[in-house]
Parts: C-alpha cells; structure tokens; sequence
C-alpha cells in the first residue's frame, strides 16, 4: 500500500521543535509521529518565518515554503497538520478544503473564536474533509484506561468532579484557560461524555495575573434520552505556582480516580482503620505505566479516516467547537 504523503503549516514548537525535549515521550511533534508512522511520508512544511523552515528542513530532509498554498499544489498532500497560531485555523482549514485534502489535523484550540470554531465544524460536517481537533489526551492510553474505569462503574456512580490547572506563575489566568485549559475542558467532556454547562465563576478575576479563579458548573449526558444526572463540577485555575499541574479528580459512589500529569491513582473504599463502623478510602496497587502513545496514536487516526472514507475521527471538529463553545460562556 503506498504511503500517505503529508505536509504541514506551522513550523514552531509543537510542528517539530519540541523533538529536542530529553523528557518528553516521543514522538511529541507533529513532524515526529508522521516521520514515525509506516504508513506517512512528510513530503513539505510551510511557515512564514525563515529560521524555522531551515530547522525544519535540515531536520526532516524534506522541501520547504513561505508560502502554504504553493505547498499544497506542488505536493497535493492527502494529510494536512495546521500547527500554527489559532487565529490562523480557519483560514488554512478553508485553504485544505479548496485543494481537496481529504483530512487535516488542526492544533488546539481549534479556533480563537466561537465564530471561526463554528466555520471549521461547518467545514467537517459538510462531509468533504474530515478535520481532527488535536486534543492529545483523547488519544493518550492513560487517559483511555480511565475511561473505562468511569465507563463501567467500577466504583459506583460518578457523584462530582474537581480539577485543578497551574500552567504558569505569572500568566493571565485567561490565557491559561484558553492556551492549556481546552485540554482540561475536552478530556473531562471525553471522559464523562458529557457536555459542560457554565454556572459561575468565582475567586480572581480571569484578567488577573494573581490568585485563583474557580469555575463552576456541570456536565450534562451527550445523549439527550439519556437518564443519568447531570454532575457537578468545579475547575480552580491557579497561578502564582512555581510548578506545572494538570490534574482531575473523579468522586464516585465507592471510591476516587485522579488522573493527570505525572499522576494515575485508584482509590477504593473499604472498612476505616480509624473508626469503628465508617468505611475509608485506601490507594490500590493500579496505576499506568509506559509510554501513552498520544501523539502516535492520533496520526494512526488521522491515518484511519485517510484509508476509510466512511470514518469519523475519535477527536473531531465538532468536539473541539464543544470546547470552543465553554470557554465562550466562561
């Protein structure tokens, strides 16, 4: 079977640079799991900048262009990424849709407004090109195992939820709801599969560079027939930290699962060692260990929805407008 020939726009940190990260599980770039996959062949990148598209090139030995649109008429790529700004997403989503690229992966947030989010889902329901929000987690084996902890209520029934988002000491707490904060928003959504609705917001102010911000509100079944009770949730995004979290906590009727970055822990409930006739939770042996696959897994997808006309992707458009649209109400 011949290759998949792929190109990218965007040639920055998430494209290719992040590759030179000694910690990070590899691949972690878009040019890292194309370059990776049996079934890809990186044929172009494009970016604006000089630098990057020499770095770029001398990495992965292949052509590059200021220019996207010449890169897609020379190359005719079957697979597009779109690593650039996102104020920038729904001008080269329109540009894939014009030269007929079957299917593009666009980084997060799929838009910078509800209004271009809303363009791009209209792009991929339209049916021509399928379009992937590059929410990583969805793709990530962790997550996906603690997914089917929730999924199978193993510990009763989800009762709440509680998340909390440091990702910089002094940022805007805006900019790390809107930057890192659709992760968070998205992987909640994916792993309840629920909707989240905004009640309120409290503490600081989201323009602040100081303090936390809470926000409050609840996750409703995607399914409209579906008879479970919506769930409440809160979401505190701090800054002032000198250190980096991602982290969601899961209460259920028998027990917890916190998941996040660095963290995977199952709490079951059992008879308390401190009282007589209380019942207390006690930290199992399970956890996850090896490599997640995210940024693997998700080209695989992307690569699926190439070979299989008739395929939806597990991270589409429609899910990252679902994003766009709660941090439009916040």
């Amino acid at each position: 079977m011949e290759k998949i020939p792929v190109a990218i726009i965007g040639l920055g940190r998430i494209a290719s640079l992040l590759e030179d990260d000694s910690l990070r599980e590899k691949p972690c770039t878009h040019g890292g799991a194309i370059t990776a996959n049996p079934d890809c062949l990186l044929v172009a990148g494009a970016d604006s900048d000089e630098q990057r598209r020499t770095l770029f090139a001398e990495r992965w030995h292949c052509p590059v262009y200021a220019d996207p649109g010449a890169m897609l008429k020379a190359h005719g790529p079957q697979m597009l990424h779109i690593a650039t700004h996102p104020d920038s997403h729904p001008r080269y989503c329109r540009l894939a849709a014009d030269y007929q690229v079957p299917v593009v992966v666009c980084e997060k947030p799929l838009a910078d407004t509800l209004t271009g989010a809303q363009e791009i889902a209209a792009l991929h329901r339209k049916g021509g090109i399928k379009i992937i929000t590059n929410h990583e987690r969805r793709y990530s084996a962790d997550y996906r195992t603690a997914k089917g902890i929730l999924d199978t209520e193993r510990m009763g029934r989800l009762l709440s939820v509680k998340a909390g988002l440091y990702m910089g000491k002094s940022r805007r707490l805006r900019n790390v709801l809107w930057d890192d904060g659709t992760h968070l928003v998205d992987v909640l959504m994916f792993l309840t599969g629920s909707l989240m609705r905004h009640e309120k917001t409290w503490g600081a102010d989201l323009s602040d560079k100081a303090g936390s911000a809470f926000l409050g509100g609840y996750l409703e079944p995607v399914e409209p027939e579906h008879t479970r009770k919506a769930i409440p949730f809160i979401i505190e995004v701090g800054a002032e930290r000198d250190h980096l979290v991602f982290e969601l906590e899961f209460s259920c009727e028998q027990g917890r699962l916190r998941i996040g970055n660095g963290i995977f822990e199952v709490w079951e409930s059992g008879p308390s060692p401190y009282a007589e006739r209380f019942r207390s939770l006690r930290k199992t042996d399970e956890t996850f260990d090896g490599p997640t696959g995210y940024f693997a897994n998700m080209v695989q997808d992307a690569v699926a929805c190439v070979r299989e006309p008739g395929r939806e992707p597990r991270s589409s458009a429609l899910d990252g407008l679902r994003v766009i649209a709660y941090l439009n109400d916040v």
